[in-house]
């Protein structure tokens, strides 16, 4: 699944939403001004953006990741996300399947009049659902070792969620 978002799109949101919002936020606490955004190289990032945010919103320093490093640090890319895309496929297959077969509707009439958001939902709901216990804690297990280690999922019905950080990081 690809989402693409514009260069365009992107920097208006930092300057609408992005950096007031961190700075009312910052300003509520009492914080310091002082801010990092940590990005990847995607398309739609520009390379100039702490140029960009002078001003009010000069206290946001933008990092880049090292080109390529970003599935090495986000546990969703570490197949997960390969997992849910072949399993969202299979399961919008069923649906189209089941559907045209009973009404006798073509691929164009079922997309037309028999598949609505709501079924969308539902069939990204089922694939999360098949994502295996397995896969999740071996994408967490690269990222973060100490989270997984020492604990027994085995009969858990549930996705692992990460609980009680405050005890394993101190």
């Amino acid at each position: 699944m690809k989402a693409w978002v514009t260069r365009q799109f992107f920097t208006e949101w930092i300057h609408e939403e992005f950096a007031p919002s961190v700075k009312a936020y910052l300003e509520e606490k009492n914080l310091p001004l002082k801010t990092l955004l940590v990005m990847d190289n995607a398309p739609a990032h520009p390379p100039g953006l702490e140029e960009d945010l002078v001003g009010e919103y000069s206290f946001i320093k933008v990092k880049f990741l090292p080109p390529n490093s970003t599935p090495l640090i986000q546990p969703m890319d570490q197949q997960v996300i390969s997992n849910f895309k072949k399993l969202n496929t299979k399961a919008m297959f069923q649906r189209c399947f089941e559907v045209t077969n009973e009404t006798e509707l073509t691929l164009r009439d079922f997309w037309k009049d028999h598949y609505n958001i709501l079924h969308c939902l539902r069939i990204i709901h089922k694939a999360l659902r098949k994502v295996s216990l397995r896969t999740m804690i071996s994408a967490w297990k690269k990222l973060w070792p100490e989270c997984i280690a020492g604990r027994d999922f085995e009969g858990f019905k549930e996705r692992p969620v990460i609980v009680s950080l405050d005890k394993s990081m101190g």
